[in-house]
C-alpha cells in the first residue's frame, strides 16, 4: 500500500479513537484499548478490500525501536520529579533490578512448564519469554492517578520502575537473544554479567557526556521553540550513539539526558521557554504512543489468540504471579527504607504494571530463525491486550472508587 495512503488510515484511525473517547471513559477503557481496537477493526476492513496487511512486522518493529522508544523514554525522564526520584531512588532500583529480575525467573519457570515442550519451547525461549513480558508501562493510567489523588511518590515510583525497568530489560533481552541464535557457543555466567554491565552503565555514560554536551549547546538559545528542537535532537543523538555506534544501552543514555536536560531546563528556565518545552514532550509523547497502539491494531492478527490461545493463557497467569512475587518481594526490603509500602500502595503498583510499547518492540525483534518466535510474540501481544482490556479497566474503576472515597472525606 501507498505510504501516503497508509499515513491517511492511521490520522482516520488516530481521530476516531479521539471521537470516542467519550465512549471509552463511560465504560472505564483507556484511550490506549479503543485505538488498538481502532486499528484492529481497521486492518480487518482493509483485509477485505484486498489490500492485505498495511503495515509489516519489521517497518512496526523498526518505527518503535528507531522513532518511538526515545521519545517516549525521554520524555518520561525529562518530565519526573528529579527530588522525589532522587529520594525514592533505592525502592525504584529494587523494583527495578532485582525485583524485574526475579519476576522474570518466575514467569519463565511457570512458562517452561506450563506449555511442556522441551524441544519446541527450551528453557531459553521460556527465559526470552519472561525478559518480553516483564517490562512495565502505566502510561494509560497516569493522567488519572493525579485525579484519584494518587500519592506522588508512588507516581514517580511507578514512573522511575517503567524508565529503569525498561532498559534492564532490553539489556537482558539483548544477551539472551545472542545465546539463543549461538547455542554451540560456550558462554558463562561471568561473561553475561560483564556484557551487562557493560552495556548498561556504558549507557548511562553516553548519556552523561551527551548530556553536557547539549546542556552547553543549550546556552546559546533563548527562543523556547530553539530549546524544543535542542532537546529533541539530543535525544535521537544519545539514542543512536549509544545503541548503534558504541553497542551500548540507547534507552539508558536517553534516560539519563532527559534527566539532565529536564532537570535544568525546569531550574534555570522558569518562563514562557521551560513551559513550551514542557507541553512539547508531553504532545511528543501522546502522539507517539497513540500511533504506537493503533498500529499494534493494525498488526494483530486473529490467528495468534486462535492457534496460541493456551500459550497466552499461561502467559498472562505466569506474568501475574511474578509482578505480584515482585511487589511482595520488594516491599519486604522497603521495610529497611524511611518509606514502607502499605498495603494500598502494593495494590496501586499492582495495578499500574501495565504492558505497551517495550513490550510490542520487544517481541517483534525476536528472530524469526529461532522456531519459537511466534509462540513469544502471541503471548506478548496477548499479554498487551490483557492489559488494555482487562486490567486497565479494573485499575480505573478502583481508583474511581479512591476518588470518590477521598471527595466524600473531604
Amino acid at each position: 500500500m501507498h505510504i501516503g495512503m497508509v499515513l491517511l488510515i492511521l490520522a482516520l484511525l488516530l481521530l476516531l479513537g479521539l471521537l470516542l473517547q467519550p465512549l471509552g471513559e463511560r465504560i472505564r477503557l483507556p484511550l490506549a484499548a479503543l485505538l488498538v481496537a481502532n486499528g484492529f477493526a481497521g486492518s480487518q476492513v482493509i483485509g477485505l478490500l484486498g489490500y492485505g496487511n498495511a503495515i509489516d512486522d519489521h517497518i512496526f518493529q523498526e518505527l518503535i525501536v528507531y522513532a518511538f522508544l526515545p521519545v517516549l523514554v525521554f520524555s518520561a525522564s525529562f518530565q519526573i520529579d528529579a527530588r522525589l526520584l532522587r529520594d525514592n531512588l533505592l525502592p525504584i532500583l529494587l523494583l527495578a533490578i532485582p525485583g524485574l529480575l526475579g519476576s522474570v525467573a518466575i514467569v519463565a519457570l511457570l512458562v517452561y512448564y506450563g506449555i511442556a515442550s522441551p524441544e519446541g519451547f527450551p528453557w531459553i525461549a521460556a527465559l526470552i519469554t519472561g525478559v518480553v513480558v516483564s517490562a512495565t508501562d502505566a502510561s494509560p493510567l497516569t493522567s488519572q492517578f493525579a485525579r484519584s489523588g494518587v500519592p506522588k511518590r508512588l507516581r514517580v515510583l511507578l514512573e522511575g520502575e517503567d524508565l529503569l525497568n525498561d532498559a534492564v530489560a532490553i539489556v537482558a533481552f539483548g544477551i539472551l537473544i545472542y545465546i539463543a541464535l549461538h547455542p554451540t557457543e560456550d558462554i558463562t555466567l561471568a561473561d553475561i554479567l560483564i556484557r551487562f554491565v557493560v552495556v548498561f552503565f556504558g549507557g548511562i555514560l553516553v548519556g552523561l557526556l551527551t548530556g553536557i554536551g547539549f546542556l552547553l549547546l543549550s546556552r546559546l538559545f533563548d527562543d523556547h521553540l530553539y530549546q524544543g528542537v535542542v532537546t529533541l535532537v539530543s535525544a535521537y543523538t544519545a539514542y543512536l550513539l549509544a545503541r548503534d555506534v558504541l553497542n551500548v544501552s540507547g534507552i539508558m543514555a536517553v534516560l539519563v539526558i532527559g534527566l539532565i536536560m529536564g532537570r535544568v531546563i525546569h531550574e534555570d528556565f522558569q518562563d514562557e521557554r521551560g513551559s513550551f518545552v514542557d507541553q512539547f514532550w508531553q504532545f511528543n509523547a501522546f502522539v507517539v504512543e497513540a500511533l504506537m497502539f493503533v498500529l499494534m491494531g493494525m498488526m494483530m492478527g486473529t490467528d495468534m489468540f486462535t492457534e496460541r490461545w493456551l500459550a497466552i493463557l499461561i502467559g498472562i497467569i505466569a506474568l501475574i504471579i511474578g509482578r505480584a512475587a515482585n511487589i511482595m518481594g520488594s516491599s519486604l526490603l522497603f521495610r529497611k527504607t524511611a518509606h514502607p509500602l502499605a498495603g494500598a500502595a502494593q495494590r496501586i503498583l499492582m495495578a499500574g504494571s501495565l504492558r505497551g510499547a517495550v513490550v510490542l518492540a520487544l517481541a517483534l525483534s525476536v528472530p524469526a530463525d529461532l522456531s519459537y518466535w511466534w509462540t513469544i510474540q502471541s503471548i506478548a501481544f496477548g499479554v498487551v491486550v490483557f492489559s488494555l482490556f482487562v486490567q486497565a479497566p479494573l485499575a480505573l474503576r478502583s481508583l474511581d472508587r479512591k476518588q470518590q472515597l477521598t471527595s466524600r472525606d473531604e
